[in-house]
């Protein structure tokens, strides 16, 4: 086995009971992970939680690392399918109201299990394509971002793509450590901080 190869899944299930299956490995795991964390959330202890024996566990993921990798992947498709929603019916008119729509989404994608988030992000080793997905996932956001605050005469700034990469990480940075850790901060009063220290930076 490479070095990368710890990461990956044995298999793909096409057949619905796999997905099943394979699903119900995800979801103990997260169960598993929140309570014990990464060093304590080992296979054996998912496989109970799945009602699976161990050889089963072992015919989708070679280790808990690949089921790590797996429900990584599972949190970043939720944020991207959250965001869509949110904006499906168009973008608010307000600079605060559109920050708002951004930040709570980050928020609430945080927010199902913080506990698991920081196994997930601080405690996990990260594959290299995980890594890669992380960057282009964050280079996507930038550009997106640079082009809303380009299309807006409300945006004071001079330099939009220093300034998206700003709000990007600002968001993504405040909500994971002022939620994911062991006194996690009030949604609503993060969500207002973030909006007003972001429409503030960007008159400015």
């Amino acid at each position: 086995m490479t070095p990368t190869d710890r990461f990956r899944p044995r298999k793909q299930p096409r057949q619905q009971r796999a997905v099943e299956t394979r699903q119900a490995i995800l979801e103990a795991a997260a169960r598993v992970f929140a309570e014990y964390g990464y060093a304590g959330g080992t296979t054996n202890r998912i496989a109970a939680a799945a009602d699976l024996s161990i050889g089963s566990l072992y015919q989708y993921f070679p280790n808990k690392d690949a089921i790590l990798s797996a429900l990584t992947d599972a949190h970043i498709d939720a944020g991207a399918a959250l965001l869509g929603e949110r904006t499906a019916a168009g973008l608010p008119e307000s600079l605060e109201d559109l920050l708002r729509l951004f930040v709570r989404a980050a928020i609430d994608n945080h927010s199902d299990d913080t506990r698991l988030h920081r196994v997930l992000f601080e405690e996990a080793p990260r594959s290299p394509a995980l890594l890669d997905r992380l960057h282009h996932t964050e280079e996507d956001a930038v550009s997106a971002a640079k082009a809303l605050l380009d299309s807006r005469s409300d945006v004071e700034v001079s330099d939009t793509g220093f300034a998206a990469r700003m709000v990007v990480a600002t968001v993504e940075s405040l909500t994971h450590r002022l939620l994911a850790c062991d006194k996690p901060a009030d949604a609503e009063q993060l969500e207002d901080g973030i909006v007003t220290m972001l429409a503030g930076y960007l008159r400015t």
